[in-house]
Order: structure tokens, then C-alpha cells, then sequence
């Protein structure tokens, strides 16, 4: 048995209203997760751009576009 059916099973045998506090636990978690997603993006991206803002960049202009959009 998944484990998805066996919280289920279990939650079928709650009142109403606890049945919603472990919605809202599961909303709470599912929340924290995305958090902890955007943290470690943030945290990456940091990493990977450390050190870069002291690099000198070449100034282009359109120029040196080699296809444009219109």
C-alpha cells in the first residue's frame, strides 16, 4: 500500500475538524518546501555569481547584435 493510502486510511478516521488541521499541516509543509526551493536557488545563483561583480565586461552596443527583433 502507497503511502499516500495509508494517510488516508487514517485521516478517514478523523473528525472533520482535525481532518482540517492536517490539511493545513500538509498546506504548512508544502509551503516550507518551496521556501527551502527558493533558498537553494538563491543560495546557487550567489555562488555561481560570486566573485563576478569585479570582472570588467566588454560594453556592447547594437553594433554587435548579429540578428535583431523587431
Amino acid at each position: 500500500m502507497a503511502i499516500a493510502d495509508l494517510i488516508q486510511d487514517k485521516v478517514n478516521w478523523l473528525s472533520e475538524p482535525t481532518q482540517l488541521e492536517v490539511l493545513d499541516f500538509v498546506d504548512y509543509l508544502l509551503y516550507k518546501s518551496r521556501q527551502e526551493d527558493v533558498l537553494w536557488s538563491k543560495l546557487s545563483l550567489t555562488s555561481a555569481l560570486r566573485g563576478l561583480e569585479d570582472e570588467e565586461w566588454p560594453d556592447y552596443d547594437t553594433q554587435d547584435l548579429k540578428e535583431r527583433w523587431s
